[in-house]
């Protein structure tokens, strides 16, 4: 096992349990907002938070799709083309997506600049700059999984093997094994 699955697996944990744990945070907050306003009354924080909380889910859980190699992708085309230029396209690609996450990352940071001394309309005591420091938090992390995930990425596209479509070949054949149990 390399340092990098060894990392990857790591990150992965971290990145699951935080993007959990958001997830059940916002559903906690939705269900007191939904009964808060079915006793007639409303949480004046609620719509700023919910859309803070959907923002931080959403840039946590790209993390932990990036770590995965699960977000979209082209491997159909890309496993089409001849093995060297399969490889230029995938360094070409992933030079090109790191690239925009660095950039990303530093505008990100530039934003928190401008956000000083900015807090919450709701809740005053919150300062801006917390709520939106996920912009450059999740491009590193972005970064980083990108990284961990790309010598088994490149491994595998160097022999063919499409990360896709193993992952809808192992849901078939696990349902298939499924039935063939339930009929025996």
């Amino acid at each position: 096992m390399t340092i990098f699955s060894r990392a990857g697996r790591f990150a992965s944990r971290i990145l699951e349990s935080i993007t959990i744990l958001l997830m059940v945070v916002l559903t906690v907050i939705v269900i007191l907002a939904v009964l808060a306003r079915l006793m007639g009354q409303s949480f004046s924080w609620y719509d700023e938070v919910a859309a803070i909380m959907l923002a931080w889910i959403t840039y946590y859980g790209s993390a932990l799709a990036a770590l995965h190699r699960r977000h979209i992708g082209f491997d159909t085309v890309l496993l089409a083309l001849p093995r060297r230029f399969r490889m230029f396209a995938v360094l070409a690609g992933e030079l090109l997506v790191l690239t925009f996450f660095i950039l990303m990352a530093r505008a990100g940071l530039q934003v928190l600049e401008v956000l000083a001394g900015d807090r919450l309309v709701s809740l005053t005591w919150v300062p801006v700059q917390l709520t939106q420091s996920v912009i450059p938090v999740g491009a590193i992390l972005f970064i980083i999984c990108q990284i961990l995930s790309l010598p088994e990425y490149v491994f595998k596209t160097w022999r063919g093997i499409s990360l896709e479509h193993a992952e809808i070949e192992e849901e078939v054949e696990a349902e298939l094994h499924k039935n063939n149990k339930e009929h025996a």
